[in-house]
């Protein structure tokens, strides 16, 4: 989609708090799906709330701050050509520009402090066609809605009331299965091994008109080097970016995207909910990086990886979540393109930003 209770737990606290930031974009507003109204929460009100406590930094993403471009080609075996008429998923090979970031608003930010990591594609075809994606290796999102979503951000914070995350978490149980995850799951030690989910479900229609939700994912090709919490503090502070700079300049790095289709009476409108291990599932093809470049003068610096840009034959469903991200995308897209002369184009030239 690119993150603090309380007493005891202060690691986790803090845990939490950037897992709370690695969300805010992602799941964000959903005054487009018509879940709030202007009066109570706008996608601007809450595209403020991402800000670190210094303020947002001006010329880049509101969140994802940090991040590095690549280019590739997206590999389609066709047989996802069973479930969508999408060009992109009949047998070929197709562009692809991309971007692996981190969950944070601060581009600064070491890499070793950020739980969350985001995969960002923009698949075109000869023809036009065009699909955006932007995914995390989260296996679900903290919360079900975008009201608690928001909730779950002023919860964070009101440093000044220690009960605050004990309340929203008691009002949100959904999140506890978050905290586990966060708190205990394994990392990778390194962008070309971690699994990437759109967790939010679509609609993909085929050429004759069936309709079936989907979520997707893209699988790792590498085995993965997992690495505890207190292992990959260690860790140099663009340890990600360095690696898989030098992984693809070794050999290109190859992702299998699978499509999984819901059940009927699947949740498919509740992202914090993942879908049964036994769905069925198709093979669409390989994502492959080529080439990684900076992020200034990069060729994925100024896309808004809008995840409702979508050609014939996929849609939104009725997860509200894709056009909550689209309309907090757009603020963040807009502000920035507003503060271009903040940002580090000095560094384009390998020069001192």
């Amino acid at each position: 989609m690119t993150d603090r209770p309380d007493s005891a737990t202060n690691p986790v606290r803090s845990l939490i708090l950037i897992a709370v930031v690695v969300l805010a974009l992602i799941v964000a507003f959903a005054g487009t799906a018509g879940w709030l109204s202007s009066e109570r929460l706008t996608p601007a009100r809450l595209v403020d709330k991402m800000a670190p406590p210094g303020g947002a930094i001006p010329g880049f993403r509101r969140n994802h701050a940090k991040g590095i471009c690549f280019t590739g080609r997206f590999e389609s075996n066709g047989n996802a050509a069973a479930l969508t008429k999408a060009p992109m998923f009949a047998a070929g090979s197709w562009q692809v520009t991309g971007r692996f970031n981190l969950s944070t608003p601060d581009p600064h930010t070491p890499d070793p402090a950020v739980r969350v990591r985001g995969f960002s594609i923009r698949v075109v075809t000869p023809g036009g066609s065009e699909w955006r994606s932007a995914m995390i290796n989260a296996p679900f999102f903290a919360v079900s809605t975008p009201n608690a979503l928001y909730e779950l951000l002023s919860a964070a914070a009101r440093k000044d009331d220690p009960d605050a995350m004990k309340a929203f978490a008691a009002a949100h149980p959904e999140f506890a299965n978050y905290v586990a995850w966060a708190s205990h799951a394994p990392y990778s030690a390194s962008f070309s091994e971690d699994r990437y989910n759109s967790l939010n479900s679509f609609v993909f229609t085929n050429a004759a008109g069936r309709a079936r939700t989907v979520r997707w994912s893209f699988l790792p090709t590498v085995p993965a080097e997992t690495l505890s919490a207190e292992a990959i503090r260690k860790r140099a502070p663009d340890f990600l970016e360095t690696d898989i700079t030098e992984r693809v300049r070794a050999a290109p790095q190859r992702w299998t995207m699978i499509v999984t289709v819901a059940n009927s009476g699947d949740p498919t409108a509740d992202p914090s909910k993942p879908w049964p291990d036994d769905r069925y599932t198709v093979n669409a093809g390989t994502l492959v990086v080529k080439a990684i470049e900076p992020e200034p003068g990069g060729p994925c610096r100024d896309i808004n990886f809008d995840p409702t840009v979508l050609p014939s034959g996929i849609s939104v469903s009725d997860d509200p979540f894709p056009s909550a991200r689209s309309a907090a995308y757009s603020v963040s897209f807009n502000r920035r393109a507003a503060e271009d002369r903040y940002y580090p184009h000095a560094a384009e030239k390998g020069a001192e930003p």
